[in-house]
C-alpha cells in the first residue's frame, strides 16, 4: 500500500476511551482498563481503515505550556488541579485514568508505536510540526476542532475527527471546514482567536461569534488584515466593530501565539522515531499476551496485534 502518515492527538483519545467505556472493565485488582482498550482497539481500528504505514503517537509533555499562560493566563485554567512552581500543572484527571496512562505507554512502546513529545509544548505542537514537514500524505486523528487549522488538501493532510464517537468519524477536508465554518482551515485559528473558545480558556473577542468571525475573514483575508484594516480611519471598517477590536487590543496582540499551533519543532524524522508500522517482535509480543491475562486486556491486545501484522 503507499505510503502514510497517522498522527494520534493521544490524550483526546485516550480521554475519549475512558469516558466512552464503563470503568467496570478492570483488572481483578478493580483498577480500571477501559482507557487502555478503548485506544488500543481504536488504533488497530484506524490504522487499517485508513491504511497507515506509519504511526505516531503525539504526546502532550506540557499539556498546559507556561508560555501560553503567560500570554493568556485563562488559558485552560478551568482544568488545572494543581499548581507546580517551575514544572507543568497537574491536570485534573478522572482518578480511574491516572492509573492507566503509564500503562498506555508501556503497551504502545511493547507494540513498537512511536510516541514523540517536545519540552514546554502539547501535542498539538508536535502534531502541527509532522503535518507541516511530512513528506507523506498525513491523517490526523483527534476530536478537538483546534486541529482543524493543519488540514491541507494541497498536503493532502486530513483531519479523522472523532468527537462524534468512533461509530461516526468525519473525514475533514478543505471543503468541510469551509462547509462547517465558512472559513479557509489556515483561516481556522484566526476565526478561532476572533470567536473565542470556552473549552481551552479563550475569550475572544467580546460581540463578535463565529457567524461575524467568518464574515469578517472572508472580507479582510486574516486578523493581521482585519486589524490592519481597523487601524486604518479611511477604511470600510464600521465604528461599531472598530469599537470591539479596540476594547481587545491586549488580547488580539498575544492570542495566535497561543491558538496557532507550532509548526517548527526539532522533532526526530519519521526513520528516527520508528514511525513505520511493523509487528513486535517476539520478546515484546510475548510481553503483550501476559498483559492480556494480567490487565485484563481481552481482545484489545489481539486487534492491535491482528492489525500490526498487516506490515510486515
Amino acid at each position: 500500500m503507499p505510503d502514510r502518515l497517522m498522527l494520534l492527538d493521544t490524550a483526546s483519545m485516550y480521554f475519549r476511551a475512558f469516558h466512552g467505556i464503563p470503568e467496570s472493565i478492570a483488572r481483578a485488582d478493580g483498577t480500571p482498563v477501559n482507557a487502555v482498550r478503548g485506544l488500543l482497539d481504536m488504533i488497530a481500528r484506524l490504522t487499517t481503515d485508513f491504511g497507515a504505514t506509519h504511526l505516531i503517537a503525539c504526546w502532550d509533555d506540557d499539556w498546559r505550556p507556561h508560555w501560553r499562560v503567560d500570554l493568556i493566563p485563562t488559558y485552560k485554567a478551568h482544568r488545572v488541579e494543581r499548581h507546580v512552581p517551575g514544572g507543568p500543572d497537574v491536570e485534573m484527571v478522572p482518578p480511574g485514568l491516572v492509573p492507566q496512562v503509564p500503562l498506555i505507554r508501556h503497551v504502545l512502546g511493547l507494540a513498537g508505536i512511536a510516541i514523540v513529545g517536545a519540552p514546554q509544548h502539547e501535542a498539538d505542537d508536535v502534531i502541527g510540526t509532522y503535518a507541516s514537514t511530512a513528506e507523506l500524505p498525513v491523517d490526523v486523528v483527534t476530536g478537538d476542532r483546534d486541529l482543524f487549522q493543519v488540514v491541507s488538501d494541497a498536503r493532502d493532510v486530513r483531519v479523522i475527527y472523532t468527537a462524534r464517537g468512533m461509530k461516526n468519524l468525519e473525514v475533514v477536508t478543505d471543503a468541510v471546514v469551509v462547509g462547517k465554518y465558512r472559513v479557509l482551515p489556515e483561516q481556522y485559528a484566526d476565526y478561532a482567536t476572533l470567536r473565542g473558545d470556552a473549552s481551552d480558556g479563550l475569550p475572544g473577542v467580546a460581540g463578535i461569534g463565529e457567524k461575524s468571525a467568518a464574515t469578517l475573514l472572508g472580507r479582510y483575508g486574516t486578523l493581521e488584515g482585519l486589524l490592519a484594516e481597523a487601524a486604518d480611519p479611511d477604511s470600510d471598517v464600521p465604528a461599531p466593530m472598530r469599537a470591539k477590536l479596540a476594547a481587545a487590543a491586549d488580547y488580539l496582540a498575544v492570542a495566535p501565539a497561543v491558538v496557532n499551533v507550532v509548526r517548527n519543532l526539532e522533532l526526530p524524522t519519521l526513520a528516527e522515531a520508528g514511525a513505520r508500522l511493523s509487528p513486535p517482535d517476539g520478546e515484546a509480543r510475548l510481553e503483550l499476551e501476559r498483559l492480556v491475562t494480567e490487565w485484563n486486556l481481552g481482545g484489545s491486545v489481539k486487534r492491535l496485534l491482528a492489525a500490526l501484522d498487516t506490515h510486515v
